[in-house]
């Protein structure tokens, strides 16, 4: 690989992060065959390949968006509803430590006050919230399942493919925004996409091209420098 290769690499991987307003501009169905089928180059426990991909657009993807934002709805009305929309397995921890609940605060209160998004500010919070079930406009809406007999290692296998989906996605001008949210309402979402009851919902992605207009669009979350994570051992 040559050093322009891994600049378009890296460019492709560092410039992507999560676009939160997209086009109405459709994607070709070719486009996400290929971007999948790089995608699907992802490593897996003795090539299980555990994943298994819906790709939503136009009126399903609609009848989608209708169902679980209605149920979106009545959970912010009556929010002791919480116990019928419970994910299948535990994305965040039941109790937050330092300094992860500090990351999760200074991002969630960077996004906020860029959309004027004041503490305490409910409706305008629960608007922004159903956005995620609106996927942000996007045309595409991807679910990644995979089967309930497989064990943690293929949440790790789906999550490196999802990644490739990502960035092979950005390679080509596209944007996306992997959304967990989605899976307080994973019934809904398998009824809709018809999914055998085996399968299990991990993440979404919502995929379409960004609207370049859009002050969201603008919010970059930041990073820790690599020594602060790393530790290199050499004796």
């Amino acid at each position: 690989m040559n050093l322009q290769q891994v600049h378009h690499v890296d460019d492709a991987i560092t410039s992507r992060h999560s676009v939160r307003a997209f086009l109405n501009k459709a994607v070709e169905p070719q486009i996400i065959k290929d971007i999948l089928t790089v995608a699907s180059r992802a490593p897996s426990g003795t090539n299980t390949q555990p994943w298994k991909v819906y790709v939503v657009t136009g009126k399903k993807r609609d009848e989608m968006i209708e169902r679980v934002c209605k149920a979106q709805i009545e959970l912010a009305n009556k929010p002791e509803l919480a116990s019928h929309y419970r994910e299948t397995f535990a994305y965040y921890p039941e109790t937050w430590i330092s300094p992860f609940i500090e990351r999760r605060r200074e991002n969630g209160w960077g996004l906020y006050g860029l959309l004027n998004i004041q503490k305490g500010d409910k409706e305008k919070m629960a608007r922004q919230q159903l956005r995620n079930f609106q996927l942000f406009d996007a045309p595409v809406a991807l679910y990644f399942t995979v089967n309930k007999v497989m064990g943690i290692g293929a949440k790790m296998d789906i999550a490196m493919m999802i990644q490739n989906v990502m960035i092979a996605a950005k390679a080509r001008g596209l944007d996306t925004c992997p959304q967990a949210a989605w899976n307080h309402f994973h019934r809904i979402v398998l009824d809709v996409l018809n999914a055998p009851e085996d399968e299990e919902l991990v993440c979404a992605i919502a995929l379409g091209y960004a609207d370049p207009n859009d002050i969201i669009n603008t919010f970059i979350t930041p990073r820790l420098p690599v020594e602060e994570f790393t530790v290199f051992l050499d004796e």
